[in-house]
């Protein structure tokens, strides 16, 4: 099927439906699974506008929903992936009910835990992803030995381990108890396994690695295992009202569930005012070892 000089590319519009992300749609289309306008594609170099009859699997493809974020604690022992081939149990498998299809940004690996974007708009979580963002990923980790913080303090210079090159890493030395200590450490780009790797480098392996903030969102007090949704003026600010990767609709919602959602984002302010003050004096209000 041939481009058309209107619309948008066949796999951004499966992602921002939600389905999938850009490159799983590229797989399901290259694997025959959809048709557009009765015609089955064999590649994504197709452009569809607003009346193109879009079917997936033989099902019609919905509009897209208005874009939403959630904020979800991910437990250790889970992967992040809709289907894992080796049969774990898998984030998807475990989430709180209610939620529609989502995708998540980035992921945790089995055993890490904390916070996990997940949104309905693949688009959203593809942009989210990119390094450009320059947004940082905070960790508390445990690791297993007595911590040089000389050794913490050089990662700040990168460091490559088996020919990986990894970026900067600010790593403090939070509290050495034993045998084991707890550090902050925060990165912008997190390479599969990174933190695991440079830490095995030192020869402190990880026990323990939790995500406590992606960027402006922070796990905060959200339980175990429980999904939140970002309130849309919150998702607004923090990506910018013009962004056209919200691809968001008018808030139609009635004026109790906004009223709500502006008391969550003043919360949320709150929160994110007293995190950058304690990050500016580490010393003081350090918070109690998980």
């Amino acid at each position: 099927m041939t481009e058309r000089a209107e619309g948008e590319r066949i796999a951004k519009r499966l992602a921002r439906a939600g389905l999938c992300s850009r490159r799983e749609a590229e797989r399901w289309i290259e694997a025959g699974r959809v048709v557009v306008n009765g015609s089955r594609l064999d590649s994504p170099a197709c452009v569809v506008g607003p009346g193109d009859v879009i079917l997936v699997d033989g099902q019609p493809l919905a509009e897209p929903e208005r874009t939403r974020l959630w904020r979800y604690h991910k437990p250790a022992g889970l992967v992040t992936t809709h289907k894992d081939p080796e049969g774990r149990p898998t984030v998807f498998d475990k989430l709180p009910e209610g939620l529609p299809r989502v995708v998540s940004v980035g992921r945790l690996d089995l055993n890490s835990e904390g916070l996990l974007l997940l949104t309905n708009d693949g688009e959203l979580a593809r942009k989210l992803e990119l390094p450009s963002n320059a947004w940082v990923r905070r960790y508390r980790v445990r690791v297993h030995g007595e911590v040089n913080a000389e050794a913490l303090a050089r990662l700040d210079r990168g460091v490559t381990v088996e020919g990986i090159a990894y970026g900067s890493i600010k790593a403090t030395l939070d509290r050495q108890q034993g045998a084991n200590a707890w550090l902050t450490v925060s990165l912008h780009e997190g390479k599969n396994r990174e933190i695991r790797r440079v830490m095995e480098h030192l020869g402190w392996p990880v026990t323990r690695l939790i995500r406590v903030a992606y960027g402006p969102f922070q796990l905060g007090i959200l339980d175990e295992g429980a999904a939140e949704e970002v309130p849309g003026k919150v998702l607004r600010e923090q990506l910018g009202e013009g962004k056209a990767v919200l691809h968001a609709k008018a808030d139609a919602r009635p004026a109790g569930e906004r009223e709500k959602d502006q008391r969550v984002a003043a919360k949320a302010r709150k929160h994110k005012l007293a995190e950058d003050m304690r990050a500016k004096k580490p010393h003081a209000n350090r918070r109690r070892t998980p």
